[in-house]
């Protein structure tokens, strides 16, 4: 067992309780999601469920956040959703593009309003 105390064990923990138990749902999940439809009810009810967790992760970032963010003020953290919910009425298929304005909306902020 002397081969655990070496420097490579951190790597090895990591790709046994972080990596395999994370892509064997994930194999799990391709293999039989090949056999569902795409507008099944169950898949219907997955999206609904994702979205409410979503929802509820960006609320509570916005009115509980923890760390640094509680030193933003609460008027520019519904800014940056703002701009980012805006970026995406515009174009839906701009993710991507609605994150970095939002992100860019609470950096700039946050740089200007704040004392360094």
């Amino acid at each position: 067992m002397a081969w655990l105390d070496g420097p490579l064990w951190p790597y090895l923990a990591l790709l046994l309780f972080a990596v395999l138990p994370t892509e064997i749902w994930r194999w799990l999940a391709v293999a039989f999601s090949r056999r569902l439809d795409a507008n099944s009810p169950a898949l219907e009810w997955v999206r609904a469920v994702a979205t409410a967790l979503l929802a509820g992760i960006v609320a509570k970032l916005i009115v509980a956040p923890p760390g640094a963010l509680a030193a933003v003020p609460l008027g520019l953290r519904v800014a940056a959703l703002a701009v980012t919910l805006g970026v995406m009425l515009f174009d839906r298929r701009r993710v991507l593009l609605a994150v970095l304005a939002g992100e860019a909306t609470l950096i700039g902020g946050a740089w200007w309003l704040l004392p360094a």
